[in-house]
């Protein structure tokens, strides 16, 4: 935006402005209008400083005023069209940007506003069109490169919009936005050194930009850097207190570094602020489901959905919410948008057959059952190949090589095929985890059974004789699952710890393959505890091992789900806020029949845990 007022009164205004006095600019220009109301460059200046002071509706009245004397002033049709956008205006800044470019065809600024009020509407190709119209008048127009960047960034073209940054940058090397730019697609190339440095340099030449400083923070939220980041959305929020981004950030950074309580208020901040603001409703019902607040959790991604209903994260959630607390009905509704879910889309398989939804008639038709996430997920819920069986339907089921051989009796399957492997011609498929939907399952009717996974008796055998002669009881041990798997650091424990809840008296055998590096030295100073890592095959040799013990004692790992499939006494400890698979507040799960639950009663803290299992087992409470 410009102004070149032609009257000596307010090329004097201007140069007032220009030395940052600026109340003795505008009360230059109101002395002008008080003895030429009608006088345009006073009312255009006005304008101009009204929105250079962040007023920008002020600033559009202004300019409307100006234009009803001299409707064909480009200059102020383009001011008035960069003012619009910054108000949202985007089909009248496209308008007002379009009067500009008929009254001078060659008008750089114009076509780069309007290519500013298209990337508002989100057509982002006919924003690039006008940028490249506003460098065809004015190569050397710096503004017009970097926003012609962002529209191809937008697009995707990630290595365009990086040369067109680059452009920017180069004509105008303090160009604080087109830095800005080009570390938002160096952060979402993976190239966080460069994206920081990126950012550095957008914060040293504008250091009072909010915005800059919560993009830094991002980046280095990415690299893990939590001190750090927090420091920049402090910044960030320092200068612009009300900036929701800024908060919701702070929130993110917070929750990760594991300050769930000062997380929350930092939601519940971004919120108050911006009412709309859906992630942040999503992201604080994760935080109150993370402090055991589950109803409040509820509230809050319905909160989320409400603003923006095809939330597919806040659907997940909340599915994940109601299943937590019992609410079949609508647990497995909002659940089953996980499948669009993009974190998971992935895992999804997409097959030119139609999923199977449980209202389509099975009898005499081919169903694939396919494993979508954990090795867990697929022991929990094969158990529904019988009831699929049932209804006259031939069933292939495919998991995990690993699983394959410990599955190949389940009963109502007629085929169980390693993932990767050649499928059969079929004429509906569904993932596992759908069935539950499919078969309207409620917590009432859950489909109980007591034992459907059995151990091969060759391998019960051959694992008996490398045992040796049982003198005692034998209790097996899982204490970390998989360390890619985002819950982890709540769930697993080191063995260090773990090693405090076993008593004397018994053989302890551990049932874990891979044992993490940091646990290794304290397992094997255990001379007590057996331990077999690379002798486990596949889940066919866990199974024998879990037959062979007297109580299986374990984290929320695909374990438990193997130990509870076999009928096995299994025993899981659970973190404070665990999968909503296990519910709230109970000791037994109507999953597993042979299952004891131990809830940690506040987060990260396993003393009482470790206690109460050790009581149990002194007084042989699996044998019961």
């Amino acid at each position: 935006m410009t102004a070149q007022p032609a009257q000596p009164q307010i090329q004097d205004a201007l140069g007032l402005f220009q030395k940052g006095r600026i109340a003795e600019a505008q009360e230059v220009c109101h002395h002008v209008l008080q003895r030429q109301p009608q006088n345009f460059d006073a009312l255009h200046f006005l304008g101009f400083i009204a929105f250079q002071t962040g007023k920008s509706a002020e600033a559009v009245k202004l300019f409307g005023a100006a234009l009803a004397i001299n409707p064909k002033d480009a200059m102020a049709q383009n001011n008035t069209s960069a003012a619009l956008v910054n108000l949202g205006r985007y089909d009248a800044a496209v308008e007002s940007a379009d009067a500009a470019i008929a009254l001078r065809a060659d008008f750089a600024g114009a076509y780069n506003n309007r290519g500013n009020a298209f990337m508002g509407l989100k057509q982002f190709q006919r924003a690039i069109e006008s940028y490249d119209r506003a460098l065809a008048s004015n190569p050397k127009l710096a503004d017009a490169l970097s926003n012609r960047g962002s529209a191809l960034a937008e697009l995707g073209d990630n290595a365009a919009a990086l040369q067109s940054y680059d452009r920017a940058i180069a004509l105008k090397p303090d160009l604080a936005k087109a830095y800005g730019g080009r570390a938002i697609v160096l952060d979402r190339l993976g190239q966080w050194g460069a994206a920081l440095m990126s950012w550095e340099r957008a914060v040293a030449f504008e250091p009072r930009v909010a915005e800059y400083h919560c993009g830094r923070g991002g980046t280095l939220r990415g690299r893990k850097n939590y001190d750090a980041a927090l420091q920049s959305y402090d910044r960030a929020i320092a200068l612009q207190p009300n900036l929701a981004d800024a908060h919701y950030n702070r929130g993110l950074v917070l929750f990760d570094m594991g300050r769930p309580e000062a997380a929350l208020q930092s939601y519940d901040k971004a919120v108050a602020l911006q009412p709309d603001f859906a992630a942040a409703y999503n992201n604080r019902g994760i935080v109150l489901s993370e402090l055991g607040h589950h109803q409040a959790a509820v509230e809050s991604y319905e909160r989320a959905i409400s603003v923006r209903p095809d939330y597919t994260d806040a659907h997940t959630n909340l599915g994940m919410a109601y299943l937590r607390l019992g609410d079949f009905d609508k647990g497995w509704e909002h659940y089953e948008r996980r499948l669009k879910n993009p974190e998971l889309g992935r895992l999804v398989r997409d097959f030119a057959q139609p999923q199977w939804t449980g209202r389509e008639p099975l009898a005499g038709k081919t169903i694939l059952l396919h494993n979508e996430q954990g090795l867990g997920d697929a022991l929990h819920f094969s158990r529904y190949a019988k009831m699929v069986s049932n209804l006259g339907a031939r069933v292939i089921l495919e998991v995990p090589a690993s699983l394959t051989t410990s599955l190949a009796n389940l009963e109502g399957v007629a085929d169980v095929v390693a993932r990767g492997e050649p499928l059969p011609a079929i004429d509906f498929h569904s993932p596992l985890l759908s069935l539950p939907w499919a078969f309207k399952t409620t917590a009432q009717r859950i489909p109980t059974i007591a034992r459907y996974v059995t151990a091969d008796p060759e391998k019960v055998s051959e694992w008996r004789r490398r045992l040796g002669e049982k003198t005692r009881p034998r209790i097996g041990l899982t204490w970390s699952g998989n360390a890619a798997q985002k819950n982890d650091h709540n769930r697993s424990i080191p063995f260090l710890h773990f090693a405090e809840l076993l008593p004397e008296g018994f053989d302890y055998v551990s049932l874990q393959k891979d044992v993490r590096d940091q646990d290794r030295e304290a397992l094997n100073a255990r001379a007590d505890i057996m331990q077999f890592g690379d002798d486990l095959k596949d889940f066919s040799d866990t199974a024998a091992l879990c037959e062979l013990m007297d109580l299986v004692v374990t984290v929320c790992t695909s374990t438990a789900h193997l130990a509870g499939a076999m009928g096995k006494p299994v025993w899981v400890l659970l973190s404070f806020n665990p999968c909503w698979r296990w519910l709230t507040d109970r000791s037994d799960s109507p999953w597993y029949p042979s299952a004891k639950l131990y809830r940690q009663a506040r987060p990260g803290e396993w003393k009482s845990v470790f206690a109460e299992v050790k009581a149990d087992l002194a007084r042989g409470d699996w044998r019961r």
